[in-house]
């Protein structure tokens, strides 16, 4: 009988870990060049681009799951005599100095956990990042010998920090990398079945097509949160249809019932099959967290991106929460509103694989390369 989840909050053993599926059959793509391929670290200069894009409030950091994630490869350089330098990103300062996104929070927790290694700027303060410009690629490499990707989460951009580096210096994925897409591979080639996704948060782009994506091979596909209330909307008949069209519907599940609150009169809430005008969708209902569950505890595999609840409500992602911390499948999870609830639940380390891919997760997921790994594994014109 799995813990309940009073006691897996206060539990001061950690878990045995479940390991991802697995043998993993041959690859279509070529394997990553890893930390040990590269030529000897000690007293060379190596350029690591991370992805320490961490929410902060008030100039604090809220989650540091990112950073933290970074230190084994980080560790592993400097133990070998690197001389470490850190690129990252912080928001989307649109190309400019924005004192909103300066890394000194961030400059402050890498300093606490892995003395001695620099942090460049916001590479987003400059435009040649996000426009992958060469002469920009040229100034981050200045100086440097190796370079190491262990930004998964920016794994999906072609931009300057993430393709251009490799082409010009001997390269290799860093631990946090190859950790995720040896699990994610794990989930597109062979999961243990049933494959259970649930699957939350906007009814944005590159979230409806990692639902494309995920159709390929997920067994059932249970939609939560904003993405979910979008369809049960009157206005979001639309939504509806596209899906449909994609997805068998005896494997898509939509909530059947909501808790909808009145636009005018937010005090005033029920629980409702359908969501009529004048009013909004905030959580899923109690039929909806039954179903849910029932899915989640026959799974043999649960990937969970994003939460089921919207507008301050928790309910519904607390219950989710503490099914997937329980459950008897593989548990990979992804996204910040995600990992943010099973923190505050303190059911983190019940998970298999909390991931940082957020958006990287799915588009991996949907296309099983992503061109931060396909620089990688081009040989460097040296």
């Amino acid at each position: 009988m799995p813990p309940s989840p009073a006691r897996a909050a206060t539990s001061s053993r950690r878990p045995a870990r479940r390991v991802a599926p697995g043998p993993t059959p041959a690859e279509a793509y070529p394997p990553l060049p890893q930390l040990e391929d590269l030529p000897d670290v000690d007293g060379r200069r190596v350029l690591v681009r991370c992805d320490f894009n961490v929410p902060l409030r008030r100039g604090r950091i809220v989650d540091d799951l990112r950073i933290r994630a970074a230190t084994p490869t980080l560790e592993w350089l400097v133990m070998r005599g690197a001389r470490v330098t850190v690129c990252t990103h912080l928001g989307r300062p649109g190309g400019r100095r924005d004192g909103r996104f300066d890394l000194e929070p961030v400059r402050e927790r890498l300093a606490e956990l892995v003395p001695g290694v620099e942090l460049m700027d916001n590479l987003r303060f400059h435009t040649g990042e996000e426009a992958n410009d060469p002469s920009f690629v040229q100034r981050l490499i200045r100086g440097q010998d190796l370079y190491v990707n262990d930004a998964f989460a920016t794994a999906h951009r072609a931009h300057a920090s993430v393709v251009g580096p490799p082409a010009r210096l001997p390269s290799a994925a860093g631990r946090l990398l190859s950790r995720e897409v040896e699990v994610l591979s794990g989930l597109r080639r062979h999961p243990k079945r049933p494959f259970v996704t649930i699957l939350g948060g906007p009814a944005d782009p590159e979230r409806l097509a990692g639902l494309r994506a995920l159709a390929a091979f997920a067994d059932v596909i249970a939609l939560g949160g904003p993405i979910a209330f979008a369809a049960l909307d009157p206005g979001g008949a639309g939504l509806i249809h596209d899906w449909s069209d994609l997805i068998d519907g005896r494997r898509l599940l939509l909530p059947p019932d909501v808790l909808a609150c009145r636009d005018d009169d937010p005090g005033q809430s029920a629980v409702v099959g359908s969501v009529d005008p004048g009013w909004r969708a905030v959580d899923i209902g109690h039929r909806s967290s039954s179903r849910f569950l029932s899915l989640i505890n026959r799974a043999g595999t649960v990937y969970w991106d994003g939460a089921m609840s919207g507008d301050g409500f928790i309910r519904g992602t607390r219950s989710v929460a503490e099914a997937v911390a329980q459950a008897g499948a593989f548990t990979v999870v992804s996204g910040f509103d995600t990992r943010e609830a099973l923190d505050r639940l303190r059911l983190t380390p019940f998970i298999d694989h909390a991931s940082t891919g957020g958006a990287a997760g799915l588009a991996f997921l949907s296309d099983g390369d992503l061109p931060g790994l396909a620089a990688l594994r081009r040989p460097a014109a040296v």
